[in-house]
């Protein structure tokens, strides 16, 4: 059984991590978040300790280090802009770190994270849950079993809406979340690159506080992308259906369906960190300098 720590315990995601923890049959011994709105984890973890403080949970972590109960991974689950300093505590804490998406804002972080990586000798994990979604693994085995001079054309949509409190969250805010296209269009960049190989053209066509679009060139794809968070630019069917969220992907003019399965795949991404087969560090970086050429495109 391994001893988990959790950063960001009140967060949208950190549901998921909990239930992964507890699914892989590991311990969550320790958790903090400056919002104490975390009854959720009594569904999983109702002993571990909670914090609201990071330097009483620092000290904590140390105490148990000290006593002879160190905790072995620190799971990463706060706002985008305190991923490389948590990361960073992480490693000097001598814990191997599993972190959400983003795993940092820009390339030269994770140059810096690979160096402190390096004189740890722990490892930093990034959750990239789309890699194990079994349609997306069909795909690039298609792609890599296919004529290697064949690009293919691809359009991506996706719209999850957003309510006015989006705005007003360090989420809304670019300099802390790194706008739209890395909050919510990191894993599908990543997915992209992973499938059809090296990035060769990024151009940016729009890009403001609510929708972003624009044009990716690939080894084997042309991509076209458009990411909202706006329910006005939902698709009618969905709108009369009450729907908020819309994902699509299509490859040469025909659909490709990969709307559910989603539900284990933060477990399936702990089983195999923990196998020893997770994405590790250098794995983020094309897709941090994907979303990076974006956020400063003009």
């Amino acid at each position: 059984m391994k001893r988990f720590g959790l950063i960001g315990a009140a967060g949208f995601i950190a549901p998921r991590h909990m239930r992964a923890i507890k699914d892989t049959g590991n311990e969550l011994v320790a958790a903090v978040d400056k919002f104490d709105s975390v009854g959720i984890i009594d569904s999983f973890f109702p002993e571990a300790d909670f914090f609201t403080e990071f330097e009483r949970f620092d000290r904590h972590v140390d105490k148990l280090r000290r006593i002879g109960h160190p905790i072995d991974f620190i799971s990463i689950c706060s706002p985008n802009y305190l991923h490389d300093a948590h990361i960073r505590f992480g490693l000097r804490s001598n814990c191997d770190v599993i972190c959400e998406k983003p795993l940092v804002l820009n390339p030269w972080n994770v140059d810096a994270l690979a160096e402190i990586e390096k004189e740890s000798g722990k490892k930093v994990y990034n959750i990239f849950q789309l890699r194990l979604h079994p349609a997306i693994q069909g795909l690039r085995e298609r792609v890599l079993n296919g004529p290697t001079d064949t690009k293919y054309d691809v359009e991506l949509t996706y719209i999850t809406s957003r309510g006015n409190w989006y705005f007003n969250s360090w989420k809304g805010d670019m300099s802390k979340s790194g706008g739209i296209a890395t909050n919510i269009g990191v894993h599908f960049f990543d997915m992209l690159a992973w499938i059809f190989g090296d990035i060769e053209t990024n151009k940016v066509n729009q890009h403001a506080a609510d929708v972003a679009s624009g044009y990716l060139e690939f080894k084997q794809a042309r991509v076209k992308w458009f990411l909202s968070i706006n329910a006005n630019h939902l698709p009618e069917a969905e709108k009369k259906a009450g729907k908020r969220t819309f994902r699509k992907m299509t490859i040469n003019g025909e659909s490709f369906e990969f709307s559910d399965g989603f539900t284990e795949l933060h477990t399936d991404s702990y089983r195999q960190i923990l196998a020893g087969n997770g994405f590790a560090l250098t794995t983020a970086k094309t897709a941090i300098e994907i979303v990076h050429e974006i956020r400063m495109a003009k």
